[in-house]
């Protein structure tokens, strides 16, 4: 499992390093820049600003001392739009607010969505069963986007008790909304995948011999069934986890929340890419980070994987 686990670290952190150095040539061929304003500033102005913020080196150097400062220093740089702020602080106060709301929407998804699933195959074919795929679908049906307002107009204008927008970590009747509408149709997914995964495994030679054997029920389900059912579970929150909470740009957008996902738009509008780069990087170092840690979840589950 060790070696295991090092052969998939050798490949993630050149991968990591090779997403850096991409992203940071594509940002600097896109057309315009940091200082691109309907008012075109003056050559001189324009000239000290690029040598304040490196912008007038050689691109390989500007590559070269980006990446020094974020492997030595983890230093992502200043902004070019908030000359008072750098890259890491902006990042700090954002990045909170969408790890608390997407780690509970991520939770109440995998929760409501295999105990679904699980409790839909194990009734096959019995009102449950139909219950738990309606359900299912009917929550596939409503991404985040149609989530939010059909939130806000049932719990802010019609029945006033819990707030349309804004955030506060100590109020928690701020986290409900914005965790209700980006879990829904992830949960519905999950739902769907552990139902097809557990009808499979049920159906299989390994099950039918536990059952034949007078294996209660319940330990069959917990102890031979659930396990390689997970699989394709697993497989897909690992991408999920990181789309929760890093992609909830909508989620931020709509109840003004104040999330990372704010701060990307903001700074795509502003071109600010030093901005745009911490955050890309934010997602593509959690990407890499969470598939790794569905690999070696993957590996522990069937050994066979690992060779």
């Amino acid at each position: 499992m060790f070696a295991f686990i090092m052969r998939r670290l050798a490949v993630a952190i050149p991968t990591l390093l090779l997403l850096i150095v991409i992203s940071f040539v594509l940002m600097h061929l896109a057309p315009g820049g940091p200082f691109s304003h309907e008012r075109e500033l003056p050559a001189r102005v324009l000239a000290n600003l690029n040598a304040k913020y490196g912008l007038d080196e050689p691109l390989w150097r500007q590559i070269v001392n980006y990446v020094y400062g974020i492997v030595v220093h983890f230093d992502f740089g200043p902004s070019f739009v908030y000359p008072d702020r750098t890259v890491n602080e902006l990042l700090a106060d954002g990045f909170p607010v969408t790890l608390t709301y997407g780690s509970l929407a991520f939770l109440g998804a995998v929760l409501v969505g295999v105990s679904l699933g699980v409790a839909a195959a194990i009734r096959h074919n019995s009102w449950l069963d139909y219950l738990a795929v309606g359900i299912s679908i009917g929550a596939q049906v409503l991404p985040n986007f149609v989530m939010a307002p059909i939130l806000v107009l049932i719990f802010t204008l019609w029945y006033r008790i819990l707030p349309g927008g804004g955030w506060s970590f100590s109020d928690p009747s701020f986290w409900i909304m914005p965790v209700v509408a980006l879990a829904t149709s992830y949960m519905a997914s999950i739902a769907r995948i552990t139902r097809s995964s557990m009808l499979e495994v049920l159906g299989s030679n390994h099950i039918r011999t536990a059952r034949a054997k007078g294996m209660p029920e319940h330990r069959v389900i917990l102890r031979h069934a659930l396990k390689p059912a997970m699989l394709p579970v697993i497989s897909y929150l690992g991408p999920v986890f990181v789309s929760m909470i890093t992609g909830s740009v909508v989620i931020d957008l709509y109840f003004s929340t104040g999330g990372i996902g704010k701060a990307f738009v903001e700074s795509a509008l502003n071109r600010d890419y030093a901005v745009m780069m911490g955050v890309t990087i934010l997602i593509g170092a959690l990407t890499i980070l969470f598939n790794l840690v569905v690999d070696i979840l993957y590996a522990w589950i069937d050994p066979k994987i690992r060779y």
